[in-house]
């Protein structure tokens, strides 16, 4: 079982077992009154009825301990949404995987071998990013991008619509769908807390500021314990992610340094042992001079042959 890492908040923080990782933004629109208004907001309708949604989230859809947030039917239409803090280039792969898991369990009583069309719910992908680097309102991540030879017209694909909710961001679909306007409000406000105070300080401090302002209130109150545990844990992985990337891009940036320097150094040697070859010296007595094995010298001396004689643009 997994347990939230507190290594920053001390031993009284709440702490949250689980199997999987969960979310809050998975236990806001479990509700299908939450569901149904961010369904409308995404696609400017106006249905009422929220039985009209059929719930089809696969509890055992487990990729790498993470779960789709929402599968669900509405009309003729399959919808998966995910909701995502830190960027993450391969949502249509896993995507792929979801949708797969979903018309699988869809068409658990039909036959494929049949001579009659089987007839499918056309997906939807939407992803809802709150974290750093996207300035766009939107964007489109497509499963073509992740195969290694490209196609004009690769013969499988599959979209995902990136929406950013964000202050100043998708306003218009914020002001449409207030569980999720809410939703971008409480984790800013946990964020900027966090910037000043310990974890679990901040996530309290902004529980109690969003239940006195009637900011996702009801489920505030109405889950307050789990809320702050996942909350701590969710942003305690977003720290962590944002660490780990942080980390590979330093070692990045120094292999490329000390790459850099490599190549420094070589071209330097070549440049001397060229001149020296310029002035008849042998393979052997360059070495001895520049306090080198002859071997490295003899094959320097190669390349500077072969380069020699290439061809010059």
């Amino acid at each position: 079982m997994n347990r939230i890492r507190n290594s920053v908040t001390g031993p009284e923080a709440p702490r949250a077992q689980r199997s999987y990782k969960d979310s809050l933004f998975r236990m806001i629109f479990r509700d299908r009154n939450h569901l149904l208004s961010l369904y409308n907001a995404v696609n400017q309708t106006a249905y009422t009825d929220p039985d009209a949604l059929t719930i089809v989230t696969l509890e055992n859809a487990v990729y790498m301990n993470m779960k789709n947030d929402v599968a669900f039917l509405i009309g003729f239409e399959l919808n998966l949404y995910e909701h995502q803090s830190t960027w993450n280039p391969n949502m249509p792969l896993r995507d792929l995987f979801y949708v797969a898991r979903e018309y699988q369990m869809l068409l658990k009583d039909e036959t494929l071998y049949s001579s009659r069309l089987v007839k499918i719910p056309i997906p939807h992908f939407i992803v809802f990013y709150n974290g750093s680097g996207m300035e766009k309102d939107s964007c489109i991540l497509k499963l073509s991008d992740s195969f290694e030879k490209q196609a004009e017209e690769p013969e499988l694909e599959l979209k995902v619509q990136v929406l950013k909710i964000g202050p100043g961001q998708n306003e218009p679909l914020l002001a449409a769908c207030q569980a999720l306007k809410d939703y971008m409000i409480f984790v800013e406000r946990v964020r900027q807390h966090a910037k000043a105070m310990i974890l679990n300080e901040a996530v309290e401090r902004a529980v109690n500021e969003c239940i006195r302002e009637g900011i996702l209130a009801d489920f505030l109150s109405k889950n307050r314990a789990e809320a702050i545990a996942m909350c701590i844990f969710e942003y305690d992985e977003e720290r962590e992610q944002r660490l780990i990337r942080k980390a590979e891009y330093e070692e990045g940036h120094e292999a490329g340094l000390r790459e850099g320097l490599r190549e420094g150094k070589q071209s330097l040697l070549k440049n001397q042992i060229k001149k020296k070859l310029l002035k008849g010296k042998s393979p052997a007595s360059i070495a001895e001079e520049l306090e080198e094995d002859i071997s490295v010298i003899e094959t320097m001396i190669q390349e500077l042959e072969t380069e020699s004689q290439s061809p010059k643009n």
